[in-house]
């Protein structure tokens, strides 16, 4: 068992380490944590001159400007510059070895223990790199990844991108369709596969699918094979990725990886909308080195694991390698910090559910760091989980939270489980940002007060507002979350958008140009565009602090108030009896809405007419007596995505009569059995307002 690290004292958190730095190197001081925000969003320029100095980053020729064309899409970075993902990664092998720490630390539900050292972790790398170029693989080329979240999905992403090759990756829970939509895309000319998983108490063989794959994607010409389910069975024509990766020679050792521009493609990951193929997204090496590091040290005050002012860094954040959240917990790699992974269901299986595994799994490996999505954490309340009983959780400093916004209920709940381990101040680093652009744009500082429920801060770097129906700022108001500048994680393109409509349509169609503002200008500054908009509601309080209510093409607008689904959830889930709900507002032209709530309740429990009631009550007082529902109905589940999203605005197309199949993909829900229920539940509402009619 990995022993677990040793705390120093006193800490100091790295976003004071970079305000020292600035105030030392470049002689600014900031009043307060707004400065310094207003700062890095006004002066693009010295601030990522800055990123790129703190983490001391390298380049063998020299970059002729920061940001070349400040412009939306479009904006050039650090062009002359030439960087490597990878390069980052394993300059930590030598220190980070002679300190003994490990670089990936994993688990499975069958407790599988593995320990991966930095020189393996380089050693294997370079062995898949050097097969994959014997291949024919080079720069641009695409490899396709169908992998769990297992030490073998890192190595190869990070062989992939050490040749320049652009990486993408699918969760093995998703089904053919699901998986041929996106890589079909991108025509890729290696896949690499796993066998097999087992989730939930259950094997789940893969080797069908995988001969699916092969025949759905031509482009593909070698084949990588993971044994993880059965390691003695063999599939023809394909390499094995184990007798691969063990080739330790000469070669192997001089592996060096590429130097590549700044803007070389990285990975494609992927945004699925309700109707129409996911969105191919394209993200750069420099771009997402450069705000990974900036989020991880910053923002996550995640440090390097064998620097002095480090806690023996252990990161761990629960995710499929279907949601970005995978890259997010890669990127840990890039600052020197241990990464610690595990393979399986958070929650147990249908038959023994269990919340406290990533629990007991956090204790058990030392996690200083410990991050998943805010549903597992209502889960584990409702649950009755008591943290005291899952092991020695001491050495968790902080707790990442995003996918949703973590209501101030849930948050209390973990404080007070912390508090009985004698952590009274655990830290919330609450985030919201997107696969979009791979990064944050609200999340935490370890130095500003914490409130439940409450967002911290705007992102370094990230020029967040709130905008009004005419386009203008407002503060202590739900608006349009835009973002004004330019982010280096941005996407380059979407893969196959030649003419680049699609991206423009996703992101600056709402704010074309005319809008925004010069950087470090006021309310009255000369306007400029486009602007991104995110696709979320937000009030950016006047303190600092931001609330999160939810994506804004699902808001409730009931009798002139609009309200985020999210405040709906945080009033009904805090009953005890109710462990999900959706809600949607059905607006018809010419009639009134119509606002039905779904609940998913307890084990036993029955929707009776008091139950209801308390319903209704707890949104009348926490909200409005106009946001109490037409109708509530109990289900077995709320139907999700595979990274936990609530799919409000398929099932509200689905109840306005638009077809099951061109509202949502099955193969990309994380419980697509439940669609049946709301599809027979549309077909008789709509029914009954045909004959009300």
């Amino acid at each position: 068992m990995s022993s677990a690290p040793q705390h120093p004292a006193p800490f100091v958190p790295q976003i004071r380490l970079y305000q020292n730095w600035l105030r030392e190197t470049r002689g600014l001081s900031f009043a307060d944590y707004d400065a310094l925000w207003r700062w890095s969003t006004s002066d693009l320029d010295a601030f990522w001159q800055s990123i790129w100095d703190y983490f001391e980053l390298q380049s063998p020729t020299p970059h002729s400007a920061v940001l070349e064309r400040n412009v939306m899409p479009g904006a050039r970075w650090f062009p002359g510059a030439q960087i490597n993902y990878v390069r980052q990664v394993l300059r930590h092998v030598q220190p980070a070895h002679a300190a003994g720490m490990p670089a990936v630390i994993s688990r499975n539900e069958q407790g599988l223990k593995r320990e991966l050292s930095w020189p393996q972790l380089q050693q294997q790398v370079a062995a898949l790199a050097l097969h994959l170029r014997a291949q024919g693989v080079g720069k641009g080329d695409r490899v396709a990844a169908y992998l769990p979240n297992i030490p073998e999905a890192m190595i190869a992403f990070l062989a992939c991108a050490s040749l320049g090759a652009v990486w993408s990756i699918c969760a093995p829970d998703m089904g053919t369709h699901a998986v041929l939509d996106r890589f079909k895309q991108i025509e890729p000319k290696v896949l690499i596969a796993v066998d097999g998983v087992h989730y939930a108490g259950k094997d789940i063989g893969r080797r069908e699918v995988l001969q699916e794959l092969r025949a759905g994607l031509p482009s593909v010409q070698h084949v990588v094979l993971v044994p993880n389910l059965n390691t003695s069975i063999k599939i023809a024509d394909t390499a094995d990725y184990t007798s691969v990766t063990s080739q330790n020679n000469a070669e192997t050792a001089a592996f060096e990886p590429e130097w590549l521009p700044f803007d070389h493609p990285l990975w494609i990951v992927y945004s699925s909308g309700t109707t129409g193929l996911p969105k191919p997204i394209v993200h750069g090496h420099g771009g997402m080195v450069m705000v990974a590091l900036q989020l991880k040290a910053l923002h996550n005050d995640i440090g390097c694991s064998y620097e002095p002012n480090s806690w023996g860094e252990r990161y761990h954040w629960y995710s499929s390698t279907g949601w970005v959240m995978w890259n997010a917990q890669v990127s840990g790699l890039l600052g020197g910090t241990t990464c610690v992974i595990f393979d399986g269901s958070p929650g147990g299986s249908k038959e023994k559910p269990d919340w406290s595994v990533l629990w007991r799994f956090a204790a058990e490996t030392g996690v200083t760091s410990f991050g998943s999505g805010a549903a597992f954490y209502a889960n584990c309340m409702k649950a009755g989980v008591e943290l005291a009983a899952c092991g020695d959780l001491s050495h968790i400093r902080g707790l990442g939270s995003t996918g949703s916004p973590l209501s101030a209920e849930v948050q209390q709940w973990g404080s007070e489980q912390f508090a009985k381990l004698g952590h009274p101040d655990i830290w919330w680093n609450n985030l919201s940002g997107g696969t979009d652009f791979a990064g944050a744009f609200i999340g935490g500082n370890r130095d500003l007060p914490l409130v439940p429920g409450i967002m911290q801060c705007r992102q370094l770097g990230a020029a967040v507002e709130a905008w009004n129906e005419q386009g203008q700022p407002v503060m202590d108001e739900v608006g349009e979350l835009v973002c004004t500048q330019p982010i280096p994680s941005m996407p380059l393109y979407l893969w196959g958008d030649t003419d680049g409509k699609r991206y423009l349509s996703s992101y600056f169609e709402m704010y074309p140009a005319g809008h925004g503002r010069q950087p470090g200008g006021g309310d009255g500054a000369a306007v400029m565009g486009p602007v991104w908009r995110h696709g979320d509601w937000i009030k950016l309080q006047t303190e600092g602090g931001c609330i999160i209510y939810g994506r804004s093409d699902a808001t409730i607008n009931r009798h002139g108030l609009r309200m985020g689904t999210s405040e709906i959830y945080s009033a009904v889930e805090a009953i005890p009896e109710v462990l999900d709900s959706m809600v949607v507002d059905l607006e018809y032209l010419g009639k009134d809405s119509y606002m039905p709530l779904f609940v998913a309740l307890r084990p036993g429990v029955a929707l009776d007419d008091t139950l209801r009631g308390r319903i209704n009550a707890a949104i009348r007082s926490a909200l409005s007596p106009r946001f109490v529902p037409d109708d509530i109905f109990a289900v077995a589940e709320i139907p999700r995505t595979l990274s936990g999203k609530k799919q409000e605005l398929p099932i509200k197309k689905l109840l306005l009569g638009q077809p099951l199949a061109k509202v949502v993909n099955k193969d990309a829900m994380a419980n697509p059995g439940c669609l049946g229920w709301y599809e027979a539940f549309a077909r008789e509402h709509l029914a009954k307002a045909e004959t009300a009619v």
